[in-house]
């Protein structure tokens, strides 16, 4: 096969991928299936030969990711129904001593989203930028701007979430060095964009949902006790953060010391075993379900509002509720990534990838340039970070070595072209517009821009990063 048909043929099956998605309605799971199978059969590959390349991608992105991925679902439905968000929310609100409350609910969504997923962190943070908005009359679009924000810049950015750390595993990136990356360029991002827009996300007043507010008072107040986001049976401060840090700082630490212990040594060993993405994401649920045993009231009434159910036993709603409730969420996700390992598996396969490779590499173009633009293509077509940045992984990982690109700077830069272009083909544009009182128009001005902006700024810091060989 040429790498001109083979070219051509990857264009179709994105555009083919992307018309089955947003036209047929097809699934996303189908559509990868569909668009991977036909892929393979116009190479030149026999049916049996297409469905073993399809089903062990399949297997194999599973096999890797499958548990991750339910024990970030299962840590969610802790950190809800244990009120650890409010605590964390708190904490920002007295660090900024009652100020630029915006930030309150925006850096809450930055932290939680890292490993809790990403309709359930707008849930969580919502209603605590709307009690903001009611007591100190702020705009929802200001508080919708950069809440979201925080939300898909380590959503789209830091493992492990499911996206980026699907598409770091495929990509061969060390997980601790790209949480570390990605927590400070995303962070980075974040406070650029919003000092660039808090102005302009403030020339307009968007009244909080009433039916949230209905109960909140407006404040002239500037004590910060009068602020604070109020709830029965809070955990601590420190105790909130731990459900998050628990497994991001194993993952790093264990990189840290993978990159300056020698084998053998006896720290090695443990941290090994430790920052192993399965043992730090487990440490981080076992963690969880003791809070919210410490903290029954809370979990008791969290899960009731969301089942409709009080069993008797509290165990049933750490041990089976938050379990239940997990998978649940956890499926879809499950089986988008499995079937975008599979249509990455049988871009490998092709022979002419590594002439496409060549081709790009030619023609002068930033080799980083390619991964940040086809996930930033995929995510404005298909509406889906995991399904955009796994298409881009699977596109570019045959090409890394011939472009001169790291695992590490290629996981980000897809990253940050999954934050390009948030709009109406998202399902989480429809949520946080819902939850965050904007209508169709507002949902543009206060979620897809800000996105872009901070997309774009992340690209450009990982770009200097990698070109003056910082980031390896």
């Amino acid at each position: 096969m040429s790498t001109g048909f083979f070219l051509v043929l990857l264009i179709c099956s994105i555009i083919a991928l992307m018309l089955l998605i947003m036209k047929a309605k097809l699934h996303p799971v189908f559509s990868l299936f569909v668009v991977a199978l036909a892929m393979s059969l116009i190479m030149g590959f026999s049916f049996p030969e297409s469905l073993s390349t399809i089903t062990g991608g399949f297997g194999g992105t599973l096999g890797s990711m499958g548990i991750p991925i339910m024990l970030g679902a299962i840590l969610a439905m802790g950190v809800q129904d244990t009120g650890a968000a409010k605590s964390i929310a708190n904490f920002f609100i007295r660090l900024f001593r009652g100020k630029n409350l915006e930030l309150a609910p925006s850096l809450t969504a930055y932290i939680v989203s890292i490993p809790v997923f990403g309709d359930i962190t707008t849930i969580l943070t919502s209603n605590i930028a709307n009690v903001l908005s009611k007591r100190k009359h702020i705009s929802m679009g200001k508080m919708a701007a950069f809440t979201q924000t925080g939300l898909n810049l380590t959503h789209a950015m830091v493992p492990p979430t499911p996206g980026i750390l699907a598409v770091a595993i495929l990509l061969g990136a060390d997980l601790g060095m790209t949480i570390s990356w990605g927590i400070l360029i995303s962070l980075l991002a974040f406070l650029a964009t919003w000092l660039i827009l808090r102005k302009w996300a403030d020339k307009e007043y968007i009244e909080s949902v009433p039916a949230v507010t209905a109960e909140i008072e407006e404040t002239s107040s500037n004590d910060v006790k009068d602020i604070l986001i109020t709830g029965e049976d809070l955990p601590g401060t420190f105790a909130s953060f731990l459900t998050i840090l628990i497994p991001v700082v194993l993952i790093a630490v264990s990189s840290f010391v993978k990159m300056n212990v020698a084998d053998g040594a006896a720290i090695r060993a443990v941290t090994d075993v430790l920052g192993d993405k399965i043992v730090a994401l487990g440490l981080g649920v076992i963690y969880t379900v003791i809070l919210g045993c410490a903290h029954k009231t809370s979990v008791r009434k969290s899960n009731e509002d969301v089942t409709g159910k009080n069993p008797q036993g509290f165990h049933e709603v750490v041990l089976n509720s938050w379990f239940a409730r997990g998978l649940e969420v956890a499926l879809p996700a499950l089986l988008i990534t499995g079937m975008g390992g599979a249509f990455a598996s049988v871009i490998k396969t092709s022979p002419a990838i590594d002439g496409l490779s060549s081709v790009i590499a030619d023609s002068g173009v930033p080799g980083l340039l390619i991964p940040f633009l086809i996930g930033a293509i995929m995510f404005t077509a298909v509406g889906s970070m995991t399904t955009a940045g796994l298409t881009a992984a699977g596109v570019v990982a045959p090409m890394m070595a011939t472009l001169g690109l790291t695992p590490i700077a290629t996981t980000l830069a897809i990253g940050a072209g999954t934050m390009i272009f948030n709009h109406v083909n998202n399902s989480g544009f429809w949520v946080i517009s819902k939850f965050f009182n904007l209508d169709l128009k507002q949902g543009f001005k206060y979620i897809t821009i800000p996105d872009l902006v901070a997309g774009v700024i992340c690209f450009v810091l990982i770009f200097i990063l990698a070109a003056v060989g910082v980031m390896i």
